[in-house]
């Protein structure tokens, strides 16, 4: 298990390194990419119902959304690299979700080493309209996760995801 979080955690830093690589490649005009930058996130509705959003990199390199639980405000960071949902303890009692104590059973890799997780269930998580029900999460303790995650419990519930343009597209 260990192996395999190194190997994502590496997955990921590469992944933003090419990500920022193919910006630099991209021919963008200076107010074009300014006007990107300050829109937080942009949705659309397509042909036959579709629903897709897309996110700019914030200056750190990585993809911020807003999402709701419960009907309240929430952010995360886009994770392609986390296999579920993650919150840390602070927002996941917000939304009524507190693990025992008994409950952090799971053991998860983090860059500050391995820590003990609750598994939970988000029953409808919404980011810019994407609305996905049933929803795999783990709640990990404030000091091992100063970020929640968008991971893939959501992202793979959608019709689609990818980096283009400089930007997360996620699709519905």
């Amino acid at each position: 298990m260990r192996n395999i979080m190194i190997f994502a955690a590496i997955m990921i830093v590469l992944g933003t390194f090419m990500a920022q690589m193919a910006d630099k490649m991209t021919p963008t005009s200076a107010s074009a990419t300014t006007t990107s930058r300050a829109m937080n996130v942009a949705a659309t509705t397509g042909q036959a119902g579709v629903r897709s959003i897309s996110i700019p990199r914030d200056a750190r390199g990585h993809f911020q959304a807003e999402g709701r639980i419960e009907g309240q405000r929430i952010d995360f960071m886009v994770d392609t690299g986390a296999s579920v949902v993650a919150l840390n303890e602070s927002s996941a009692a917000r939304f009524g979700l507190r693990p025992a104590r008994g409950e952090y059973k799971a053991a998860v890799s983090t860059a500050n080493g391995t820590v003990k997780a609750a598994r939970t269930r988000i029953a409808m998580l919404d980011v810019g309209g994407l609305v996905v029900r049933d929803v795999d999460a783990l709640v990990l303790p404030d000091e091992a996760l100063s970020e929640n995650l968008l991971g893939l419990s959501f992202l793979s519930k959608l019709k689609r995801f990818e980096y283009a343009n400089g930007k997360m597209v996620l699709e519905q």
